[in-house]
């Protein structure tokens, strides 16, 4: 897959807003919309485009409480390691999960309400799961950044 600065221009529109239309593109990029339409369909064919979806205002939604957690299991076998990935993902308070290397297994990236419905999930659901060692939370207190853009100028 090659892409040239045009595509670049185009996936940068894309992932700033998903709303808006093929034919602002095309102007903002210089191109007739047949074109441009073709790339975007050839970035979804490619796999470029994984899902077009809102982002919603956790704030205003009252999930104030984000909380960045390391956990290390006891057993790092291949089930052990399934089966807390199937587990997890399970959770919709864990928005976010990555295995890691070094000292922890993995990090995960929380979202509740606020402290209590956080030590809720805590106690009722994340050290119910089997295989749990070690476990550390990182409260968020101040949002510096926050995107879904990636750095396509730096990248491709």
């Amino acid at each position: 897959m090659q892409y040239d600065k045009k595509d670049i221009e185009i996936l940068k529109l894309l992932q700033a807003d998903a709303r808006i239309t093929t034919a602002d593109i095309a102007d903002q990029v210089n191109l007739s919309q047949s074109p441009c339409w073709r790339r975007i369909n050839r970035y979804e064919q490619d796999g470029l485009i994984d899902a077009k979806v809102n982002l919603l205002n956790r704030e205003k939604l009252g999930l104030d409480m984000v909380v960045f957690t390391s956990i290390s299991l006891t057993v790092t076998n291949h089930e052990a390691l399934e089966d807390f990935e199937k587990e997890i993902k399970k959770f919709p308070e864990v928005v976010e999960c990555y295995t890691m290397t070094g000292v922890f297994d993995y990090f995960i990236k929380i979202i509740t309400k606020d402290i209590r419905n956080y030590e809720q999930f805590v106690r009722n659901q994340l050290t119910q799961l089997p295989n749990i060692r070690e476990m550390h939370s990182h409260v968020s207190v101040t949002k510096i950044k926050d995107t879904t853009e990636l750095p396509l100028d730096t990248q491709l």
